[in-house]
């Protein structure tokens, strides 16, 4: 135990010296935190690429880490994939050209060559592999067997993650945990989860039910609903098995809420009594009038700000979430290189329950490949989000 807070500190210190430039006695969750790095020297203006190579290779560290991007991918995944390796390129002028030397393969989009170049990396000597965004390749990597390979940071949305394979982005089943943990704080103990049918149905309806069971709460019932009856018999059924909940959950996937949250205004949903709790995949739709009253948890998008102007100087446009993941990632194996050296990539640092904090906030991996932030906690309000707790995160 003396020798894993040992480690721990070892890695916060060394961390915090990398971004800061200076020794700091800051916990492990301040090391990444990016208001501590300063501006670097980079020309103001510089365009991002336009016509990505098949392999790049970016620093010149010892250890090797391998980044999967979608470069030349058709439509929005590889307009995401070019940001993000502008999110590394970034991150690397930061703090990691002279600890890390990463290679970025081009995955095309395709699911397939994705998987065949991480299995590529994970056997040929990269001590990190981050990425891939493709779900399919990131669910058949974590299928792997081998307890020696390179822990792999998986960029795929929605992706549970498995054991050495951590899932980075905020997922819908965490930011519905958040949600009801932050109700639950406030005595709510019966909730109601109204799920989209589909694969990732079961993954929300677990992670919420343990979020709750740390508060004391219950999920009193879990409905998964169809989109082609606008959830119109999972209101019903509900009605019928719980009287008065004290919250209810709707996850809506890739779907609009809006729906769903009609059908629950009929039955005068959001009230006094039971609250509506949403997931931050509501925000990817235009805010409706029907989100009003209900709470989300999500990334708090102020904690891009101290990257922000520096890669919106850089590259010309302004930075999303797929750029602060992509710089977190890249900046989390700089600073365990700087850390602890280029065999450092354990599970005991990576797995550090204090975890870390990037410009999304404070995140931590667990052993199932599961990660866990920390947000802010939003009520709907005249169309926009008004902040109700700084933090909170249902673990």
């Amino acid at each position: 135990m003396r020798a894993k807070k040992k480690l721990s500190r070892a890695v916060a210190l060394a961390l915090a010296a990398t971004l800061s430039g200076c020794q700091s006695k800051g916990s492990v969750t301040e090391v990444l935190d990016p208001a501590q790095i300063a501006a670097p020297n980079a020309p103001a203006g510089v365009a991002a690429a336009t016509a990505p190579q098949a392999t790049q290779s970016l620093g010149t560290g010892s250890t090797k880490i391998t980044m999967l991007l979608p470069l030349s991918a058709p439509g929005i995944a590889g307009e995401g994939g070019r940001k993000m390796l502008d999110a590394a390129r970034l991150a690397m002028t930061d703090l990691g050209s002279n600890l890390i030397t990463l290679t970025v393969e081009d995955t095309r989009g395709d699911a397939g060559y994705a998987k065949d170049l991480a299995v590529k990396a994970i056997t040929t000597g990269s001590k990190v592999v981050i990425g891939p965004s493709e779900l399919p390749a990131a669910q058949n990597i974590a299928k792997l067997s081998g307890s020696n390979r390179p822990p792999v940071l998986a960029l795929a949305d929605n992706f549970a993650g498995g054991p050495g394979v951590y899932a980075v982005r905020l997922s819908e089943a965490d930011s519905a945990a958040a949600g009801a943990a932050a109700i639950a704080t406030k005595g709510a103990k019966k909730f109601v989860l109204l799920v989209a049918s589909g694969a990732n149905a079961g993954v929300v309806e677990k992670r919420v039910a343990n979020g709750l069971s740390i508060y004391g709460a219950s999920l009193a019932v879990t409905l998964p609903y169809s989109l082609t009856d606008g959830g119109a018999k999972a209101i019903a059924d509900m009605g019928s098995l719980v009287e008065t909940p004290d919250a209810v959950i709707v996850a809506s996937g890739d779907a609009s809420p809006s729906p769903m949250l009609a059908a629950l205004k009929s039955k005068g949903i959001p009230s006094k009594t039971t609250k509506l709790i949403g997931t931050d995949r509501w925000l990817e739709h235009p805010m409706d009038p029907l989100f009003e009253g209900a709470y989300i948890a999500t990334l708090d998008q102020g904690e891009t700000g101290p990257i922000a102007d520096r890669f919106k100087t850089t590259y010309n446009y302004r930075p999303d979430v797929n750029v602060a993941y992509a710089y977190d990632m890249v900046a989390l194996t700089a600073g365990i290189a700087s850390a602890v050296g280029p065999d450092g990539f354990s599970k005991q640092v990576l797995e550090n329950p204090s975890g870390f904090r990037g410009s999304t906030g404070l995140f931590r991996f667990r052993a199932d490949g599961s990660s866990q932030r920390s947000m802010p906690f939003y009520r709907v309000e005249k169309g926009a989000l008004k902040l109700v707790e700084k933090s909170t995160s249902g673990f």
